[in-house]
């Protein structure tokens, strides 16, 4: 086991994964960190294991499709590995199973906080999450992602920010994981 860290933000996380991936030989990519959570969905200390993760600032604006030529197609959304994700499906580990976005920018008002988690049906902002799960994916590698839930995403004003509880709880969900991963 080896603890990676690849940066902030989605280049550079992206960037860093590559770059552990290309240099070693990884069973398993383990995307453990902090995020907001959104309103009414879940609250400051909780965990939430993404399934699928969604990239906010690729495309078009709205959501549709982006016509590029030859049939190619942007990579907008990512699923974290089933056989990864079972320990959760099966409440060995109980957390929330939900879905993230990914956001270049944190976000500061509650009205952009709404259009995304009801736009993307998001549990959890992060700036990293379908990075290194589209990092992981295109090298072949299975990989999860687990998110300590740190603040409520919006209004910086309101939004219980406790770094702590977040990490902690995201710690504590990795570890149960792993526990189980190595047990076969």
């Amino acid at each position: 086991m080896e603890v990676v860290s690849v940066g902030v933000g989605p280049v550079e996380a992206a960037l860093g994964t590559a770059r552990a991936l290309a240099a070693g030989s990884y069973d398993a990519v383990i995307n453990a960190g902090i995020a907001g959570g959104f309103r009414d969905r879940c609250t400051v200390g909780d965990v939430v294991v993404c399934a699928r993760e969604d990239y906010a600032d690729l495309g078009l604006e709205d959501g549709s499709t982006f016509p590029l030529p030859g049939g190619a197609e942007l990579a907008r959304t990512v699923e974290a590995d089933r056989s990864l994700v079972q320990p959760f499906l099966d409440g060995r580990i109980p957390v929330i199973l939900g879905r993230g976005v990914t956001s270049a920018a944190v976000t500061t008002t509650d009205e952009r906080a709404l259009v995304l988690a009801h736009r993307f049906r998001a549990d959890v902002e992060s700036m990293e999450g379908f990075a290194v799960l589209r990092a992981a994916q295109v090298a072949g590698v299975p990989a999860i992602e687990i998110r300590g839930v740190s603040n409520i995403v919006g209004n910086r004003a309101n939004n219980g920010w406790n770094f702590d509880a977040g990490a902690e709880a995201a710690v504590a969900t990795t570890d149960a994981l792993i526990d189980v991963l190595l047990q076969g």
